[in-house]
């Protein structure tokens, strides 16, 4: 014959399951695990659809008009990493790293 759990009995039980859940991942280290993040290629479909370039020296003003001499992942808005990095996060292109020395069409001052 079975007993019928209270709900409080079962959110008790769901408590100590979440801990215990939580204990095992920390046990893990998995909860520091950082993902893996790669070079952006320049022939990646986003990296396309905003001319990226993997050194900036490579634009062409005739053909982006809105490139000035200067720009780069380096000083734009977009791109987060320390000085010095010659990769950086962008977070228009989740999941990839940017060369400092890049540009693409979406470029932004820093404020």
């Amino acid at each position: 014959m079975r007993e019928s759990l209270s709900r409080r009995d079962a959110l008790k039980e769901f408590v100590l399951l979440i801990a215990a859940a939580a204990a095992l991942r920390a046990a893990s280290g998995s909860e520091r695990a950082t993902p893996m993040l790669v070079p952006l290629s320049p022939s990646d479909p986003n990296a396309v659809f905003l001319a990226y370039h993997e050194d900036a020296k490579t634009v062409d003003p005739n053909d982006f008009p809105t490139y000035q001499l200067g720009q780069s992942c380096s000083t734009c808005v977009h791109a987060d990493g320390d000085d010095g990095q010659s990769w950086l996060y962008c977070n228009l292109f989740r999941g990839k790293l940017v060369a400092a020395n890049g540009w693409c069409k979406a470029w932004a001052t820093k404020p």
